[in-house]
């Protein structure tokens, strides 16, 4: 019987098994298939985590040091495919991949979200490397330059205007004439002289070299091709959140979600299923940040001490 199970290894599963591991709890496993770290593992640079500021450290070797520490204070790893998480009376039983089940007091969820992929020409091949998901990760790195933002919705405008205070210009690409976004917020943006809308088109292609993205191509409507040679490509088209775990055997959510399918928890990461808690970017209003999924891990694991003792 496990204190604790953890599903999921990135930032948030890691520090909620440092925490939970230190808060005195001795069986605690983190289930990740791969090896423990998580999207930020993919960045070719950190500049935005307070106290690491190291310029040739990459997001892999940023997440080395803390599968070192959280290993070293006792949580486990085990390298298995979760299939389901279901409370079974007082417990929880954690459906493996192949069959295996494990019991658990409690379950902290922490499997992400998945940015989903525009398909565009030579999109996989520069990922990481000018293209991408997170203008306030990387936004910075294009300090008075221009760059290419894709996408219509609240969340593409929002980061947007976000770089327009960092970039030199920033043209969004939109393949309807209307946005999706809040007017508020489209008016916003129509009114920031450094963002320029480029509507009823599309990217048909990221251009680079081995030193990264040099520029895009568009496709309007009418079939025209034009060039953009913007170092920076940001893509907002939407995310998938991870939430296969969290369905029962007929398909069906064991806790209350919303309409995009993300976890609902309050500020302790508790979900409507006691003894059920969800951390980092599955759960509602999640920032999708390195330090934010860290903070959600920890207070996860302080309220998962707390039921346990609670329960005793």
């Amino acid at each position: 019987m496990l204190d604790c199970a953890i599903i999921g290894g990135g930032p948030a599963g890691l520090t909620a098994g440092l925490y939970a591991t230190r808060g005195g709890l001795k069986n605690v496993t983190m289930f990740e298939m791969g090896m423990p770290g998580g999207q930020i593992t993919q960045s070719s640079e950190i500049e935005n985590y307070p106290g690491f500021f190291e310029h040739d450290k990459t997001g892999m070797d940023f997440m080395d040091t803390w599968q070192k520490q959280c290993f070293h204070f006792g949580l486990k790893h085990e390298m298995k495919k979760v299939e389901r998480v279901e409370k079974t009376g007082e417990y929880f039983t954690i459906t493996l991949e192949g069959g295996e089940t494990v019991e658990a007091k409690t379950a902290i969820v922490c499997t992400g979200s998945t940015p989903k992929r525009a398909g565009f020409k030579g999109e996989d091949e520069f990922f990481g490397k000018g293209v991408s998901t997170c203008a306030t990760c990387d936004g910075f790195f294009y300090k008075d330059k221009p760059v290419t933002v894709l996408g219509g919705g609240d969340t593409a405008l929002e980061e947007a205007y976000y770089l327009s205070n960092i970039c030199s210009d920033v043209y969004i690409v939109h393949r309807r004439d209307t946005f999706r976004a809040a007017p508020s917020t489209v008016d916003r943006v129509k009114r920031k002289e450094n963002i320029h809308l480029i509507t009823d088109s599309i990217i048909e292609e990221v251009l680079g070299d081995a030193m990264g993205v040099t520029g895009v191509k568009i496709k309007n409507k009418a079939g025209e091709i034009t060039q953009l040679d913007n170092p920076g490509l940001f893509v907002f088209v939407g995310h998938d959140v991870n939430n296969a775990v969290l369905k029962d055997e007929k398909g069906e959510f064991i806790c209350k979600m919303n309409d995009w399918g993300q976890v609902i928890v309050d500020l302790s990461m508790k979900t409507s299923l006691p003894g059920l808690f969800a951390a980092g970017d599955m759960r509602i209003e999640a920032p999708k940040q390195v330090v934010s999924a860290a903070g959600d891990g920890a207070v996860a694991a302080l309220q998962v001490i707390s039921y346990i003792q609670e329960q005793a």
